[in-house]
């Protein structure tokens, strides 16, 4: 009995490093909690290229939006621990929705296992060329004459909880207008169909260079060499609308300490080839590759700070 127990922790303490060497031995699915064309799906797509080249395994993205991806976060949060299905974690799941939503189906430290950040973006507030304001100050004013077209597009909480922000801080009345995806929020303001929309710059960044929509402002602290002409919402009148969101990656809570660490370290390399900076800056985001351990840090303390910003705004989704 004693050398069956002896070889029985033998064989767990070679568990891990043995399931690390034979992963990743099928496809890997990554999952995005929205449409194609959006920020976190363009993200996904670029890291994915690259990502079954080094595992030498296909690497599927698969888009499932609805519910502010909380039905891409809860599939992958049920799915086998077995990383096979990764989620694309942006800020909306991991940290925002459980500021303002009163129940979720699942729980973002208890149900996943952080890999690594993907990307840092800013938020841009955008109007279609044809809009007849030019800054948001004209933007606001607008807006209140004319309050049954005050409305907002947007995909996500993220987005949807910005937008709320904004209306405290400028004291304004824009109704929200959902949709699935990034792309389809820029595209119902391209074609006049909403008013306004605060949006991740990457559907963004294509439509503003040919002149269909306007940037009134960004959330950054700073202008970013991107967008060198676009104020702050500091500078055009609006206090304490410093926002940056990310994209990150996460599995299943346990999957394998190997299997986490092995992908953490294969996507910090991708993050820094030429190619995909190049990538990630024609849609006007920043890589940033992060440790698992600081990938944790980074959610704990964002939820806090949505948390308090909820709150604050008065803003909960039940």
């Amino acid at each position: 009995m004693i050398r069956l127990l002896l070889a029985l922790c033998a064989a767990l303490a070679f568990c891990g490093p043995a399931v690390a060497q034979q992963y990743p031995s099928k496809p890997i699915r990554l999952i995005v909690g929205y449409s194609p064309g959006g920020g976190n799906d363009l993200i996904a797509r670029i890291v994915a290229t690259r990502l079954q080249t080094k595992l030498n395994q296909p690497v599927i993205v698969e888009n499932k939006p609805g519910a502010q991806s909380i039905v891409a976060a809860e599939l992958v949060a049920k799915a086998a621990p077995d990383g096979y299905t990764l989620l694309i974690a942006p800020s909306g799941p991991m940290t925002i929705n459980p500021a303002v939503y009163a129940k979720l189906p699942y729980d973002p430290v208890r149900d996943f296992v952080p890999v690594t950040m993907l990307a840092e973006f800013p938020l841009l507030l955008v109007v279609g060329a044809e809009q007849p304001v030019k800054s948001v100050k004209e933007l606001v004013e607008y807006a209140r004459g004319n309050p049954a077209l005050a409305n907002y597009a947007s995909s996500a909480t993220p987005f949807q909880l910005a937008s709320e922000l904004f209306n405290v801080r400028t004291q304004s009345k824009f109704q929200h207008i959902p949709y699935k995806g990034s792309g389809d929020a820029v595209q119902a303001v391209m074609a006049g169909q909403v008013l306004m929309a605060l949006a991740d710059s990457g559907p963004i960044a294509g439509p503003l260079k040919a002149g269909k929509l306007r940037a009134l402002a960004i959330t950054t602290a700073r202008r970013p060499p991107d967008f060198p002409d676009v104020p702050t919402m500091a500078e055009a009148g609006v206090p304490d609308m410093d926002i940056a969101l990310w994209t990150g990656l996460v599995a299943p809570k346990g999957t394998s300490p190997e299997i986490v660490m092995l992908l953490q370290d294969v996507i910090a390399d991708i993050l820094e080839e030429p190619a995909i900076r190049n990538a990630f800056d024609a849609i006007s985001v920043d890589a940033r590759a992060m440790s698992s351990r600081d990938f944790a840090d980074v959610i704990v303390r964002d939820a806090a700070r949505w948390k308090q910003v909820a709150t604050a705004a008065n803003i909960k989704i039940e």
